[in-house]
């Protein structure tokens, strides 16, 4: 499995491109993450949201019209893809697959698994695929989503954490900002954020 990843918009979003038995699976497409993307898939069979927030989606139909493939994003986030008062100049997009918390998909070969840990927004979900998790904006290297925008929610946050420590397996975390980190060095900070909130 080969990870591509490049950090998109004014928010520096990173967009990953995801390539695996002759196939490309695209997560979070940002801001102007269209013509990256197509210089660096061959074969693009779907792309993959974390959650709805306008910095990880922005491309999602452009995207999804050109390649003419499905776009799965978490259901409690598609409201958010259609534009809000919070950002109206975003391009709508309309997913194909609306993820119902933890999910499981085969997707010709490539096996990717949604888990919901909703707080940062109410859809927000990591992306395991193979020994890696795409963590959008969960959780990131030494930190975690915020809390304070709108439809988050500081309690569900903190039981996702804690759902969060639960994981009895260690991966490498891909985020959707900043630097890489895995799930175990994460878990060692989650005590300190429990008691931030």
């Amino acid at each position: 499995m080969q990870i591509k990843k490049q950090p998109m918009g004014p928010y520096q979003t990173n967009c990953y491109i995801i390539s695996e038995g002759g196939n490309d699976i695209i997560i979070d497409p940002g801001v102007g993450a269209t013509e990256w993307v197509k210089a660096n898939v061959s074969h693009p069979i779907a792309i993959l949201n974390t959650h709805g927030h306008f910095d990880h989606v922005w491309s999602n139909q452009e995207l999804k019209e050109h390649f003419g493939i499905p776009l799965y994003t978490p259901k409690g986030d598609v409201m958010l893809l259609q534009g809000s008062s919070w950002m109206p100049d975003l391009p709508p997009s309309y997913p194909d697959v609306e993820v119902e918390g933890d999910q499981t998909f085969d997707l010709d070969g490539t096996v990717v698994t949604f888990r919901h840990f909703p707080g940062h927004c109410p859809g927000c979900s990591t992306i395991e695929i193979g020994d890696a998790m795409f963590s959008g904006d969960f959780i990131f290297h030494g930190s975690i989503g915020r809390v304070d925008f709108p439809y988050s929610s500081p309690s569900e946050m903190k039981q996702s954490l804690k759902r969060f420590l639960q994981i009895d397996y260690d991966k490498k975390v891909y985020p959707g900002h900043g630097l890489a980190t895995t799930i175990s060095a994460e878990q060692r900070n989650v005590p300190y954020w429990l008691n931030a909130i």
